[in-house]
C-alpha cells in the first residue's frame, strides 16, 4: 500500500555517504517546497545497473524503480517507472499512454530527450518539461519507492502515492518480471 512514509525526515542520509551530504538536488528541492517526507541514499556515482544500485543502498530490487525514457510514433517522449527487478512492457505502456506502439529511446536519445545521465534520469527532475510519467502499479505495494535524485550516485525514498502525485504520474500495470513475454 502506498501512503505516508513512516519513519522518514525531509534529507536523512542513508547508505554509503560518498558526496557532501549537505547537496541537494532540484528533486530535493520540490519535494521540500510540496511538505513531501523523503531520505536520500548515496553511492558510487558510476552507471550501475538498477538492480546493482539496490545491492548498494541495500534494499529489495523490488523497492528500487528505475526511470525509462519511451518514444511514441509522433509527440513526446514518455517516461516509465518500473522496478528493478521488472523490465518495461511496452505494448501494456502503449495501451496505458493511449498509443499504437512505442519503443526505448536509446541512450543518446534519452540523455538529449531529458538533459540527464542514463542512470541519473529522473520524473522528479523533469517536472518541469512536461513529460507524461507512467509508474507501474506495483509500487503501490511497496511503502515507500526509491528513485533516481536526477543524478547518479543519489537515490531518493518516498511514498509511492507522493511521487504519483509530485510527478503527476498515471499509475499502470507496465512492467513484466525480466524474461516473461
Amino acid at each position: 500500500m502506498g501512503g505516508k512514509p513512516g519513519n522518514m525526515q525531509k534529507g536523512t542520509v542513508r547508505g554509503e555517504n560518498v558526496a557532501d551530504k549537505t547537496e541537494k538536488t532540484n528533486s530535493m528541492r520540490l519535494l521540500e517546497s510540496k511538505k513531501v517526507p523523503y531520505s536520500v541514499h548515496r553511492y558510487s556515482a558510476e552507471r550501475l545497473s538498477a538492480e546493482e544500485v539496490a545491492a548498494l543502498v541495500d534494499k529489495p530490487p523490488e523497492q528500487v524503480f528505475k526511470t525509462l525514457v519511451v518514444v511514441p510514433p509522433r509527440g513526446k517522449a514518455l517516461l516509465a517507472i518500473v522496478p528493478a527487478n521488472h523490465e518495461l512492457d511496452l505494448k501494456k505502456l502503449a495501451q496505458a499512454a493511449g498509443e499504437k506502439k512505442v519503443q526505448m529511446a536509446t541512450q543518446k536519445e534519452a540523455e538529449s530527450l531529458t538533459g540527464l545521465q542514463v542512470g541519473g534520469i529522473s520524473a522528479l527532475a523533469l517536472t518541469h518539461k512536461g513529460f507524461r510519467v507512467f509508474l507501474d502499479a506495483s509500487a503501490r505495494s511497496q511503502q515507500t519507492i526509491l528513485v533516481s535524485a536526477g543524478q547518479r550516485g543519489i537515490q531518493l525514498e518516498l511514498g509511492p502515492d507522493d511521487l504519483a502525485r509530485v510527478t503527476n504520474a498515471q499509475v499502470a500495470d507496465i512492467a513484466r518480471p525480466v524474461g516473461e513475454e
